[in-house]
């Protein structure tokens, strides 16, 4: 009240006291507004010396796709990463002494895939105790997060490392917010709503970003919005990474509970010693990675299945498959020939904006 900043531990108790409804809820937007403020600057410091939020650090992004592994001690994280490597790996594991090691990439329908022990985000990290700000760095990168929690005691745990990732603005399973947002010079806020609000008011609105000194911006809300998704919105950092609860241990317990888990959404049950439902995870893995595999054929030859060219399923057209391969050769880029789902005929000419699916086969033809 008397202009004294109010330090990071104190904010959330200061929502839990607060009664849930329609007066306090601007109350609980602004607060809600300055705990986020204080954690970005908690990830990312400011001032000089030093790298900035991870950058220079040891983990060389390699293959097609990169999944971090995140989990308390003695859940069996280890077992799983070693023996998931040991079954499916042609690469031998590295060593990143720094953060972590990587238990070797893993080759599945032809990709190949990265994966990351994450040791640090549960201890504290997110109040940037030890190398937890590098983790994270590292985490933000993952294009899908695994969270291996003991079957025996999974909820608890379960809600800790979602905490601690949601601090860090890694949004698990979920899409941005369909919120328009523009800053402009002047005219003030413009609020917009195409449906019904239960929680953001002009007045909720206007006080949120005024905690960011925002006063002149238009806001869409085109789907019932809270005041979290105007915040992420805002901040503008915020990363959305798919992710898969794996359910390790599932050896301890009986047939009726295993029934149970398997309807839980986003979950696999396995047991990473007796290397149980091992297929299951990768079939889930795949699914939730969406990559799509290209085959290359070189003129008067059959096409290469053995080696397919991966993309990220935002990034398919023929232009992204030239980039991937050498950024030259889009430059000698006359046309393509094209065989699979993505065209009508086959083969079909197409141009660098033609977009790919699953398992097309291409040919490039130079100027």
């Amino acid at each position: 009240q008397c202009g004294v900043p109010v330090p990071a531990a104190v904010l959330p108790l200061q929502m839990a006291r607060t009664q849930k409804n329609k007066a306090t809820a601007h109350h609980l937007g602004l607060l809600k507004a300055r705990l986020a403020k204080l954690r970005r600057e908690l990830i990312s410091p400011k001032g000089g010396g030093g790298g900035g939020a991870g950058e220079g650090f040891d983990v060389a992004k390699t293959g097609d796709a990169r999944i971090g592994f995140v989990g308390f001690p003695s859940v069996g994280k280890s077992t799983l990463l070693s023996n998931l490597a040991g079954v499916y790996s042609e690469v031998a594991a590295y060593e990143f002494t720094t953060l972590t090691t990587v238990p070797g990439v893993i080759r599945y329908k032809g990709a190949k895939i990265q994966l990351l022990d994450l040791p640090g985000i549960i201890e504290g990290a997110k109040d940037g105790k030890g190398r937890g700000r590098q983790v994270i760095a590292v985490a933000r990168t993952c294009n899908l997060i695994l969270i291996v929690l003991d079957v025996l005691k999974p909820l608890g745990h379960k809600r800790i490392i979602e905490n601690e990732l949601e601090g860090f603005g890694i949004r698990l399973n979920s899409k941005p917010p369909n919120i328009g947002f523009k800053k402009k010079d002047k005219g003030g806020i413009n609020l917009t709503a195409t449906c019904p609000q239960s929680e953001l008011d002009a007045e909720t609105v206007k006080s949120i970003l005024a905690e960011y000194k925002i006063h002149n911006a238009d806001v869409t809300l085109r789907s019932d919005a809270t005041a979290d998704d105007l915040i992420d919105v805002v901040e503008g950092n915020r990363v959305y990474i798919p992710c898969i609860y794996v359910l390790n241990k599932i050896d301890q317990i009986s047939i009726e509970e295993l029934d149970i888990i398997y309807k839980v959404p986003h979950c696999v049950p396995i047991s990473a010693h007796h290397r149980w439902n091992f297929d299951d995870l990768l079939e889930k893995i795949w699914d939730y990675l969406k990559l799509v595999r290209i085959y290359t054929k070189p003129k008067g030859q059959l096409p290469d299945y053995s080696s397919p060219v991966v993309l990220p399923y935002c990034k398919t057209t023929v232009e992204d498959f030239c980039m991937k391969i050498h950024k030259n050769l889009i430059k000698d880029f006359k046309y393509a020939l094209v065989w699979g789902s993505s065209v009508k005929h086959n083969p079909q000419k197409v141009g660098k904006d033609h977009t790919l699916e699953d398992e097309d086969v291409i040919q490039i033809v130079k100027k």
